[in-house]
This record gives structure tokens, sequence and C-alpha cells, in this order.
């Protein structure tokens, strides 16, 4: 079999065969021995991820100093082992193997474990020759096909801006009972520089009440090496590394992995497409390398990776996970400020989905499930909002309100196939807020087809409130789809069943000092049979 290194420079960037990039990755025979290490390995953690009914992925990555040049890695590739088990203590291996964490993939690990069995929960871990063992991580695969689970738990998550408040949010989840998987929605780091992370203004205190620094290292992230170190920063997290281990991410991303709001082929600040083309394949190669995703979802320097995926639980929930990032096209500008990150023109239908993407979803749209989970990133609900001086906020344009074309098809098309069961899950708002999503934008009151549920962020915008300004500016213009909005910081459990969803608005007292509890705000459940919301 062809190893890595024989793979031509050429070959690799243009990413012509995701297969024959992989070939080499292939489980290790007669390795040569570890290269010794300056340091524990694992400080990253450990995570899974993309349960199947057979298996799914378990990811480490190498560094023992994470914010040194290349984590303090030599650059050589290092047999890692690997360990899957059907008890804690390890007493029952059903699974192992070495795989090599190589130079060019960050020392980073991507094991897709198969030949399991459904159902069930598993424990893994890692090894370095004649070193410490990894932590243990536990992980539940998906029902088989065709099977009906009597309950499936999600929680929601994403938005975790290290320099707006701790990550505590994320020890409750590594506590939540019997969470089958999460969803992470996005922005799981955050590119802008110390300097301005300095400047935000944000004063972050331990638990003793004494203000302490916690801000980005480095400059704003252009090449691989920068957005490297900046998941080693936010991996080093003890609470984040908690809850990667305690479940299953269903990993997707938005702008602040590549720059804030950015549009498929453009960023923020009109740099030609074909440099930003070059910033953003480093970026999503530093996702994929510290994401616990499958090999499918490596880049393509010719954009030929589709990071959009779908996960089923038997007939329970099919769960369709959206890129609302990579092809955007023809975005509206209401805002003449905002014409750096948008390219509109007169006449032509907008799309945050692309044609592709867009067909591969309301194919999958299943009646045949009990419920249809729609897990993206950007607000899909109409939301209008009225400014201070009393004026209405023209179309958000960094939300599906910057793709009219696109959301009339979704709801036209959730409407068409006569669905009452689907579910959309979204995030990057920094606000909670419950919705009915409207069939039509001038009907606000009118027939729904979906519910949606828009979480908070783990620690972006800081402590919050029940009420602010950007609450007020939502909750005092025209909305009667909307039944709860707030600005606290926190995350959603789903608990489903074949005759009942119920959300948990899950929210932190504080984020800005350590040692914020956790309460629960309030409870809504939908009905298979009607996109209809009740508080519990």
């Amino acid at each position: 079999m062809r190893t890595f290194p024989e793979l031509s420079r050429r070959r690799f960037l243009l990413g012509a065969s995701s297969l024959a990039l992989f070939a080499g990755l292939a489980p290790v025979r007669n390795a040569r021995a570890a290269p010794k290490l300056d340091g524990y390995p694992f400080t990253l953690g450990v995570a899974s991820g993309d349960p199947w009914p057979d298996g799914f992925v378990i990811w480490t990555r190498l560094a023992p100093k994470p914010l040194h040049e290349h984590g303090g890695m030599p650059m050589l590739a290092v047999p890692v082992k690997w360990q899957v088990a059907e008890d804690e203590r390890f007493g029952k291996i059903v699974q192992s193997g070495e795989h090599l964490a190589r130079p060019e993939l960050g020392h980073s690990v991507h094991v897709e474990v198969s030949g399991l069995k459904p159902s069930r929960p598993y424990w893994y871990r890692f090894f370095v020759e004649g070193g410490e063992a990894s932590a243990i991580g536990t992980v539940r695969t998906a029902p088989r096909a065709g099977d009906t689970p009597g309950r499936l738990r999600i929680a929601v998550a994403g938005c975790q801006a290290y320099f707006h408040g701790w990550f505590d949010a994320y020890r409750h989840i590594s506590e939540e009972p019997g969470l089958d998987v999460l969803f992470h929605y996005g922005d799981y780091i955050y590119e802008g520089s110390e300097a301005a992370a300095r400047k935000s203004g944000y004063q972050i205190r331990d638990a003793s009440g004494n203000v302490v620094e916690r801000l980005h290292h480095g400059d704003e992230l252009y090449t691989l090496d920068d957005y490297r170190r900046r998941y080693a920063q936010y991996k080093s997290d003890a609470d984040l590394q908690a809850a990667h281990a305690s479940v299953a991410f269903i990993a997707s991303f938005d702008d602040h992995e590549v720059d804030n709001d950015w549009n498929g082929i453009w960023d923020q600040d009109r740099t030609p497409p074909e440099l930003f083309a070059l910033r953003r394949f480093h970026a999503m190669q530093a996702w994929y390398e510290n994401s616990p995703v499958r090999r499918t979802q490596f880049p393509r320097a010719d954009g030929g990776t589709a990071y959009f995926r779908r996960l089923d639980y038997g007939n329970l929930l099919r769960m369709h996970v959206l890129d609302t990032r990579s092809y955007r096209s023809n975005q509206i500008c209401p805002n003449p400020k905002a014409l750096a990150k948008c390219r509109f023109e007169q006449g032509k239908d907008s799309s945050i989905l692309g044609p592709a993407q867009e067909a591969w979803l309301h194919s999958g749209l299943d009646a045949g499930k009990h419920w249809n989970l729609i897990a993206q990133q950007v607000w899909v609900m109409p939301l209008q909002g009225r400014e201070p001086e009393g004026g209405l906020h023209g179309p958000y344009e960094d939300k599906w309100d910057g793709f009219p074309d696109s959301r009339r098809r979704l709801v036209q098309g959730i409407s068409d196939r006569k669905l009452t069961n689907v579910v959309i899950a979204t995030g990057d708002a920094h606000m909670n807020a419950v919705a009915e999503v409207p069939l039509r934008d001038d009907e606000r009151d009118g027939p729904a087809v979906a519910t949606e549920f828009l979480a908070t962020s783990i620690s972006s915008n800081g402590d919050g409130a029940v009420d602010s300004p950007s609450v007020r500016r939502f909750s005092q213009a025209d909305n009667p789809f909307l039944k709860l909005i707030d600005n606290l910081r926190g995350y959603h459990t789903y608990d489903i069943t074949a005759t009942e969803w119920r959300t948990d608005i899950k929210v932190m007292d504080q984020v800005q000092r350590k040692g914020g509890r956790l309460s629960t705000r309030a409870s809504f459940i939908v009905e298979p049979h009607a996109p209809k919301l009740h508080r519990a």
C-alpha cells in the first residue's frame, strides 16, 4: 500500500482524490518505534464523532507543548496505539490498532472504527510507546437502521470566544446524563488577534474574583500554523476537553473558523478570491485536523469536499448537517456598509446552500422518520428588528434573510412534502430564540412549517442578560412567531421520542467569572403531527 510521503505535493494540494490521499493512513504494521517526546503528548484531550450503527470516529492530536512551534512535536511520523472497549476499565477490548500521527496533518489522529454493535456505549483511549495513556473517552453508537429507539438525547452548543469568558457550560455538558450526541453548530475558535481581544474589554475573573488574562495567543490567523496554534489554545481548556470525552460531537463550522462573515469565495475585506482561497484552505485543513470527523470531510483545494452530511438514528430521527458558508451566492445587501461582504445581482436567485446541497437536502427530507432535524448555523426565521430610534432594520444579510430565495424554497419544499415533523437547530446569534417558522414572510402569524431553536453561545458576548438592547430589537418588533428570546449564555438539550420533542434551554448565571452555575430557563414541547410549540 502506498504511504502518504509518496504522494506528490502537487497532488496533495489539488486534492484530486481524497481516497488516494488517505491511502497511507491505514493501520500501521511493523512501524518504527516512537521518537522520544518532550512531555505528555495528549494535552489536547480526546474526542469522538459522527456515530453510525457500527462505529464512529475517535480523535486525538499530539502536542506536548501546545503553543510552541509544531505543538512541541518533532517533524516525524509517530505511531499511536488505540483501543476501544465495552467497559470503562478496558476489561473487554473489542477493537485496537495503530496509526501514524503525521506532521503533514498536525500530528492529528482520526480512526474510523467499525464492526461494533448498535445502540450501546463504548470507551476508547490512545497510547504512545513508552508514555502515559491518554484520557478515556466514551461514545455511543447509533441505532440499527429500521429500529426506533425509545429515546434520543442531543445537546446543541457553539460560539465559544475564548477571551469573552470561561467554558464552564462545557463542564455542565460533560455531566449531562444520557447524552447520545452533541451538535456543534460552529465558531469553535475565533480568528482575531491578541490585541483585538485585549481591546474588546471583557474582564475575566477566576473563581476567587481575581482579574486574569484570557486572551488569544498571537496575531490574526492566516497560515496553517496560525490556525493550528489557535485550536491548540482552545482545546487546552479542561472543560471543553471534558465535554469531548463525555459525548460524540457532530462538528460543523460557521464563519470564525475562517474569518468573520465570510461568504463563499469572499471575505469581508474584499480580498481577491484567489488569495482568500488560500486562507480558507489553511483554515479548513486545521478544522479537519482538530475535529472528530471522517476522511470525507478533509478539505480539497478544488472545492470538492462536501461538508454537509446526514446521520440517521434508526426511524426516530434523520439529522441533516448543513454547510451555510461555502456555497453562498447572490447575498442581498440592504446595508450599504455591508457591501464588502455582499455580492448582489438583480434578477438572479440567491442561495445560502448552493444548488447541489439544496437538492440533497430536499431529497433527503424523509416522511418515514418520526423527526427531521435540520442542523445548521444561522437563523432561518424571518426575524424583524426595530432600531432604538423606532425604525425597522432591513433584512439581516448574514442569515437566511440575506438569501430569501433559499428560505422560500426551503419552507415551500417542507410544505409541499406535507412534513409536520421538521425541527431546525441554529446558532451564531449569541442569544436564545424559539420560534415557529412561517410558511410566508408576509403572513408572520400565518401557518408554520417548522419549529426553530436558536441556541445561544457558550461564552461569546460575555455574561449576557435576560433583557438587553439586542433582545428588545426583536421583542418589540412584529415577530408573532417568536416564543422566547434572551441574551443569556448556555446550550440546549433535546429529549426526543417518537411522540414528543422536548427542548430545554439551559443557561449560565455567569461566564466572565469562573464557576458559573447552570439552570433551565424554559422548556418547549413539539409533537410530530404539527409544527407547534407548547411550553412545558
